[in-house]
């Protein structure tokens, strides 16, 4: 089981465990047992009852084939199950004699607080896919029974977060976008960010290749969905999802979603404490500041390339007159543009302070490749192979490239190429302590004073 499921399952299990102990002090409330030694074995036996009932007799996949009904039939047999597991735990410990009848009451509440949860959280998590919010969208090349089977779970699953697009196919079916020889221009048309790839594990080397090639200069995520499940019991970069696996042939460590938590709780904490201990007394004087210093609003937001290439409002304080090239010139040395107080914000990086609240909104973290105007993203990827491999995480407000002096204007290639070396080797090797020493390195400018670059 790949860690993503591993994940979810706990965030279930939490969800499960917060209705049974509701059902629990509920209906011992109505029964008038309020005795601290009654509830708390009350709940030391329904708690223990359910962990064991979640992992040891549910083996099923997360993500199921079917819709919500199949859901219902799950929920209902885990309850049955939860049943016998709580009698023979009884047994064991002798408690009341009044606990059976304690023990079907507070599990039929328990059952129907799970299906009203399932229900509501099934539908907002559909809504939102409909709707296109926070989802990837994802095609399908191929068109096969492994490829209809992946279709069903995606449709079925709101909450894997894809919203499937069609299939790319050489034979006509149903949902169809075109042919497999359309897919750079079916990428572009349909703003994808996921493509799966059903392959043959003993023929489809070449088309593979191509793919994945194709895929990664445009920084777009790519899966393998081999027809031939059955050979793949060897160790491999694989993922689980619904009952198919699936090959990663591009992992990167913050594929992992036990990392990409962590990151993101660190990025929580940390861009809360800078927004309030740092951003709200600085805010107002830095606004006075500029409103005296020009005419215009004191934050700059401007379209910037984030992660799988969806683009976000980046936020900065206005370090420049109101100009016509701000989207399409980057700032250089001595720029004419720049404002009395822009200098002095640009110089001390004050006028990126306002990126925390990007980083909590979730278009970016604390640490990451730093983002790119749309213009430039679109530019440099035709002048540097795989550019896009960047849009693979989310873009930082500080990074690998910035803390060893390549920042700011990229008046000549050379330097986004060296930019562009420095992001890939911090996506390929990233770990939490790296971003931790990336903050020491912004916060005292050691490595930019080492290396003489800044």
């Amino acid at each position: 089981m790949n860690s993503q499921n591993i994940v979810s399952r706990l965030i279930f299990l939490l969800l499960d465990l917060i209705c049974l102990n509701l059902a629990i002090v509920l209906i011992l409330y109505r029964s008038g047992f309020l005795d601290y030694h009654v509830v708390s074995i009350s709940l030391l036996y329904g708690n223990l009852s359910w962990i064991v009932t979640y992992f040891v007799f549910t083996s099923e996949t997360l993500f199921l084939r079917d819709g919500f009904i199949l859901r219902i039939l799950r929920i209902s047999k885990r309850i049955l199950i939860f049943i016998a597991v709580s009698s023979v735990i009884a047994l064991l410990l002798r408690p009341n004699p009044s606990f059976p009848a304690f023990l079907l009451k507070y599990t039929g509440l328990f059952y129907i607080e799970q299906l009203f949860l399932y229900y509501f959280v099934h539908a907002y998590l559909k809504f939102k896919r409909k709707k296109d919010l926070n989802t990837d969208r994802v095609i399908i090349i191929g068109y096969n029974e492994t490829t209809k089977i992946l279709r069903n779970i995606i449709e079925n699953n709101p909450s894997s977060g894809y919203l499937f697009i069609g299939f790319l196919s050489a034979d006509a079916c149903e949902g169809s976008l075109g042919t497999p020889e359309t897919l750079e221009e079916i990428i572009h048309k349909y703003n994808i960010q996921l493509v799966f790839v059903s392959l043959s594990l003993f023929k489809d080397e070449k088309d593979a290749k191509d793919y994945l090639n194709l895929c990664a200069r445009l920084g777009i995520r790519v899966r393998f969905i081999p027809e031939n499940q059955q050979w793949l019991q060897f160790k491999i970069n694989k993922e689980s999802f619904g009952d198919l696996i699936i090959i990663n042939p591009l992992e990167i460590p913050l594929d992992d979603v036990g990392a990409r938590l962590m990151k993101r709780s660190f990025d929580l904490i940390f861009s809360l404490i800078c927004v309030v201990f740092l951003f709200s007394w600085l805010f107002p004087f830095i606004s006075l500041l500029i409103k005296l210093s020009s005419k215009g609003p004191v934050f700059f937001i401007q379209k910037r390339t984030g992660i799988t290439n969806k683009p976000f409002n980046l936020i900065k304080f206005r370090s420049m007159e109101i100009n016509e090239l701000a989207d399409i010139q980057q700032a250089t040395f001595n720029d004419p543009r720049t404002t009395r107080i822009g200098k002095f914000l640009r110089r001390t990086n004050i006028d990126e302070l306002p990126q925390f609240i990007n980083v909590i909104l979730g278009n970016m973290s604390v640490i990451g490749p730093r983002p790119h105007m749309i213009k430039h993203t679109q530019e440099y990827s035709g002048l540097i192979d795989h550019f896009l491999f960047r849009q693979y995480v989310k873009p930082g407000v500080s990074g690998w490239a910035q803390v060893n002096g390549f920042r700011g204007e990229t008046d000549e290639l050379w330097k986004m190429e060296k930019r562009f070396e420095y992001d890939v080797e911090y996506i390929k090797n990233w770990s939490f302590w790296w971003d931790i020493q990336i903050i020491w390195y912004t916060l005292f400018n050691l490595k930019s004073l080492e290396n003489g670059n800044k």
